[in-house]
């Protein structure tokens, strides 16, 4: 199996990482950010990572981009699958998505790095 690397990132901070899939997780998936209770937490605690995973969609994204990963991997040149997973601050969505994704990927028998860029930013007063 293929070694994967994760990179969750906010699109508030700068530019996307490059790599082979860019997931944008800002417009269709529950923002944490807008419940008082959650906004100052992160993907470490888990009400947060539960009501990311509670929104209807999220896990079949995470499947989809697990096959898509699949796909690059088998293909003919070897070498690391990059996938970066945003939202707008990177707190709460994109470094909950990335650890289910990787979750999912080891299952499959990959090596999966996580690395989360901005989670530990301050919050983004919006």
């Amino acid at each position: 199996m293929a070694a994967v690397e994760i990179v969750s990132f906010g699109y508030l901070h700068a530019a996307a990482p490059a790599a082979h899939l860019t997931i944008d997780l800002r417009h269709h998936f529950r923002d944490p950010h807008v419940s008082p209770e959650l906004r100052y937490m992160t993907a470490a605690d888990a009400p947060v990572r539960a009501a990311v995973l509670g929104t209807p969609g999220i896990t079949d994204l995470v499947g989809a981009t697990a096959t898509a990963v699949a796909a690059f991997a088998s293909g003919p040149s070897a070498g690391t699958v990059t996938v970066a997973d945003g939202c707008a601050g990177g707190r709460h969505r994109a470094p909950t998505f990335a650890l289910a994704l990787a979750e999912r990927l080891r299952t499959d028998g990959h090596q999966v790095t996580v690395t989360h860029r901005d989670m530990a930013r301050p919050v983004v007063q919006r």
